[in-house]
Order: C-alpha cells, then sequence, then structure tokens
C-alpha cells in the first residue's frame, strides 16, 4: 500500500483519549493461541475484548466520546440504537458519568443484551423488528428532546476511543507484524488501524492490518472499489453485530487509507471459528467477535510474523451459540445428518443401527415415518443425525451405509 497522509485523529489524541478510556475499560487479555499458529504458520495472539466489560471493545469509543460532552449536553441526555454492545457500551458509560441514557432496541432482541442494557440504568424503547427502525427513531428523539445521539461508528471522538485498543495491543505484543480486525461501519478498523500506523511510521516500522467482514454484510469492498462508502443490501448473517449495510463515512476515509487487506468470511467459516475458541482457547466469542480468527482457519490470511486477532465481543445469546455450535460441528464435518430410503419392512432399522454402530458414528437422534412427501407405498424415511470424528470418519459413514445397498442423502 503506498504511503499516505492519515486523517485525524492524531496520535496525540489517541494517546490522551487512552487515559480517559482507562477510568473504565479493562486491560484485557492477550492470549497465545498454538493451534493457529500452526494453522497460520506464524505466531497468532488472541486479544480478547470479548471479556472486557460490557461484553466488547464498544466501551471504549462509548465512554470517550460521552466524556467530551460539555455539562449542558449531558443534561440534555444521551440517546443511541443498537441490538446489542453499542447499547451497553452506551449505557454503562452514560451511567459511570451521571448521565441520563435513552436506548432504541428492535423487537425481538436477544434477552440477555436488553436485560444487560436496562441493568446498566438506560432507558430502553424497543421499536421495530431490525435496527434500521430504532436508528430512526434514536435520531427523531434526539430533534424532538435534545438528547445527544451518539453513533456507534462514524464519530471522530468514538473513533478515537476503540484506537486506545490498537495502542494497547502494542504494548502487549512489542513485535507485531500483522493485526486482524472484525468490519462492521468501520469504528473498530479505524481507529485501531490509524492508532498503529501512525505508531508504526513514528517508530520506523510497518504494521499490516487486516480488516474481516461477513460475507453476507461486506460492504467495505464494493465501496473500495467504488471509491465512495456505498451502501448494500444485506443478507441474513450469524455474525449481527457486524451486519451494516453502509461504512460510516469518517471510518471509510481512514480504512482507504490506513488498512491493507480486507477479506470476507462464509457463515460455515464463523460457526467452525466460534468452536475453535471454545474447545482450543476455551473462550465465549459472539459470531462478529470471532471472524478474524475464521479468517485465519479459512486461509485468508498471509502469514509474515507475530499475528493478533481482535475478538471484538462476546455477547452471545445462549440459544445462538447452541445452533451455532451445531452448525459449527457440522461445518467441520463431526455432526452428520442423513435421510434414507428404506423398504418397508421388519429390520430395517436394526440393520441401518448396526452399521452406524460398525462405522463408530454415535447416534444423536432418529425420525422415522411412512408419511414424508413423494414416498412410495413400500417406503419409510429414516433420517438420522449422527457425531463423527471429522471430514474423513463422515465420509466413512457414509460410504459404509452405500457399500451395503442403501443410499444415504447427506442433509
Amino acid at each position: 500500500m503506498p504511503e499516505t497522509t492519515l486523517l485525524a485523529p492524531t496520535l496525540a489524541e489517541f494517546e490522551a483519549a487512552r487515559a480517559v478510556v482507562a477510568r473504565v475499560a479493562d486491560v484485557t487479555p492477550m492470549e497465545s493461541s498454538r493451534y493457529l499458529a500452526d494453522v497460520l504458520g506464524a505466531p497468532v495472539y488472541l486479544k480478547c475484548e470479548n471479556l472486557q466489560r460490557t461484553g466488547s471493545y464498544k466501551i471504549r469509543g462509548a465512554y470517550n466520546r460521552l466524556s467530551k460532552l460539555t455539562d449542558e449536553e449531558k443534561a440534555r441526555g444521551v440517546v443511541a440504537a443498537s441490538a446489542g454492545n453499542h447499547a451497553q457500551g452506551v449505557a454503562f458509560a452514560a451511567r459511570e458519568l451521571g448521565i441520563k441514557a435513552t436506548i432504541f432496541m428492535p423487537v425481538g432482541v436477544a434477552l440477555p443484551k436488553l436485560s444487560a442494557t436496562r441493568d446498566y440504568g438506560a432507558e430502553v424503547i424497543l421499536r421495530g423488528t431490525t435496527v434500521t427502525e430504532p436508528l430512526l427513531a434514536a435520531a427523531e428523539y434526539a430533534r424532538e428532546t435534545g438528547a445527544i445521539l451518539i453513533p456507534p461508528f462514524d464519530h471522530a471522538d468514538v473513533v478515537t476511543g476503540q484506537g486506545t485498543l490498537g495502542l494497547e495491543i502494542l504494548d502487549q505484543v512489542p513485535d507485531l507484524e500483522t493485526v486482524i480486525v472484525p468490519i462492521g461501519g468501520g469504528g473498530l478498523i479505524s481507529g485501531v488501524a490509524s492508532a498503529l500506523k501512525q505508531r508504526a511510521a513514528r517508530d520506523g516500522r510497518r504494521i499490516r492490518v487486516i480488516g474481516v467482514q461477513a460475507e453476507n454484510a461486506a460492504a467495505y469492498p464494493p465501496s473500495l472499489e467504488a471509491g465512495e462508502a456505498t451502501m448494500i443490501s444485506i443478507l441474513p448473517t450469524i455474525a449481527d453485530g457486524i451486519a451494516v449495510a453502509m461504512p460510516g463515512l469518517l471510518n471509510f476515509e481512514i480504512v482507504r487509507d490506513a488498512v491493507d487487506e480486507i477479506v470476507t468470511v462464509s457463515e460455515d467459516d464463523t460457526a467452525r471459528a466460534l468452536l475453535v475458541l471454545l474447545e482450543r482457547a476455551k473462550l465465549v466469542v459472539e459470531p462478529a467477535g470471532a471472524v478474524a480468527v475464521a479468517a485465519i482457519l479459512a486461509g485468508k490470511v498471509t502469514p509474515t510474523g507475530p499475528t493478533v486477532a481482535i475478538l471484538s465481543g462476546g455477547n452471545i445469546d445462549p440459544l445462538l451459540m447452541q445452533r451455532v455450535i451445531s452448525h459449527g460441528l457440522a461445518a467441520s464435518g463431526r455432526y452428520l445428518t442423513l435421510r434414507i430410503m428404506l423398504p418397508d419392512r421388519p429390520g430395517q432399522l436394526a440393520r441401518i443401527s448396526e452399521l452406524l454402530a460398525e462405522a463408530t458414528a454415535n447416534v444423536i437422534e432418529v425420525l422415522h415415518t411412512r408419511h414424508g412427501a413423494g414416498l412410495r407405498i413400500s417406503e419409510v424415511e429414516l433420517d438420522v443425525s449422527v457425531e463423527t470424528r471429522g471430514p474423513e470418519h463422515r465420509q466413512h459413514v457414509v460410504d459404509t451405509l452405500r457399500a451395503a445397498g442403501y443410499d444415504p442423502q447427506i442433509d
């Protein structure tokens, strides 16, 4: 990437914000990962912002922004819109600074996020079914009441607060060569990239910054191609925390200058990453917070040297975690659902059970029915879910059934 003059905030502003943010934010752990190092071919460290107060890095930008308000502005209160992490960050920061906070959240928001936001003292108003309606409602509330609207990413004070994470990373991994950052609207990566690049330039070294988006909500690649922030249509994604249809305007300008590469990851990639983090690192991470690890597992990152993957948040609904783990097991070849058409005569179910036992597959669930669509009178449909030990064992199970004359279809 050619050298360019980075936009504000300046390095001095990042350093000043660090002292402000330190009043409320923890210095989160930096954990090494041998497993990911073997995958990448270079040392890998995990920056655990999933263990941050409120469960994500958002507290940094929110507190820095609210701390800059005048006494008159604080008296008017603040308002924000969010489905989760930004809501909790603003609510917590407002409580610490003695400011009234009103948060608009969508109907159906995960109960843990709703409860946490209320527990931090904010008034929560539920509006609409997507984040769009709460955003519009928050803007209207600000116009009507005079409350200060706190944006989730597109503000210099927010960017400066998030950038304190970059300085913290460099303290913990001084020989850092690459940092991998989740991207939604761009608040985190614009702050981290700007802070790191300015420190690196001052010290006469280079640090590579790679951004990661969910492929179903990747607004940055087309925006960079077009040369301006561009609105996209978002498809459903488990990484809802980074599902943003358009980059922030300030964030886009900084990302264009300071970020070396942006890659995307699939839903399966993200589900596998959550599973790896649970099993190998013993860390609970939300899908949006795991995409940096997903990029490593998917082979989207070229190794250069010591690499930090930011785990940006850990606020995951337990019900979603249950579904994601199941999806991750399937994506990793460790969970298999088969549909098998059988002759409607005694002994067929027992025979399938014998074959699965021979293949050492552990049966989890069985559905045996004569009423499936398209079944002939002489047929029954068997849906069977089994645990497997990986792709090779998964294929062995299928081959065992086929060798016995059955035609299992993978669901």
